[in-house]
């Protein structure tokens, strides 16, 4: 089975779905990745910076063991200023590419418009008539940017799926601790209490260590 991990940015694979990227991996799944933005140095990022977060993406790539990684290189909070067409078409590319039974998106209300905008956009690129080959999609949390959404109820990360990530949480971590920049202290959202503190509330859920939660949008049986 052909699996897609998408990622407005590079660590949200890992904070939403990386137990569960791992679980793919171990059972014979073939994984891919897709990375909608990036940061180079013509919009303002230190050099220096760059070539840390691209060697943090390699890393990260291998030990994940992903087929193959497709990274857009759309500026990194800037979405909003890229004609959602174009990241469409640009979505849809890869997608054909690969042809992949399931797909994990980041969750549509998170409060980051990065991650609002790639869901939209990937989204799109599921419709069954053009894409018949997609029989699962599911949206993923991410720390700090899930629950800051607006207390509305059409913003709620309700979760109808749980993977059971206990024996590849601390390879998570591992993985995770990589975007070292990315990390918080605690109490913060995206520290590594934080991070085992949800996994043990969604492995409460179904009554395992630690577990990770996704929204089931389609699934063709």
């Amino acid at each position: 089975m052909k699996i897609l991990v998408i990622s407005p940015h590079p660590d949200d694979e890992t904070l939403g779905c990386g137990g569960t990227i791992l679980k793919h991996k171990d059972i014979g799944d073939k994984i891919y990745w897709l990375i909608i933005t990036n940061i180079v140095v013509k919009n303002g990022w230190d050099k220096d910076i760059v070539e840390k977060r691209q060697k943090e993406i390699k890393t990260v790539a291998e030990m994940y063991g992903f087929e193959k990684t497709f990274k857009l290189d759309y500026p990194t909070a800037k979405l909003d200023i890229i004609p959602i067409q174009e990241i469409i078409e640009s979505i849809s590319k890869v997608i054909f590419e690969i042809k992949p039974e399931i797909i994990y998106l980041p969750n549509r209300s998170d409060v980051h418009t990065d991650h609002q905008i790639t869901f939209k956009a990937a989204y799109s690129c599921t419709k069954n008539f053009r894409y018949p080959f997609i029989k699962k999609i599911l949206m993923y949390e991410t720390l700090s940017e899930t629950e800051f959404a607006p207390a509305l109820p059409e913003n709620t990360f309700i979760p109808n799926v749980f993977v059971d990530i206990t024996d590849y949480f601390e390879k998570k971590i591992e993985i995770m601790k990589i975007y070292n920049s990315e990390i918080m202290i605690a109490p913060l959202p995206r520290s590594l209490d934080t991070i085992e503190a949800l996994a043990k509330y969604r492995g409460s859920r179904i009554g395992k260590k630690y577990a990770e939660a996704f929204n089931l949008l389609e699934e063709i049986l």
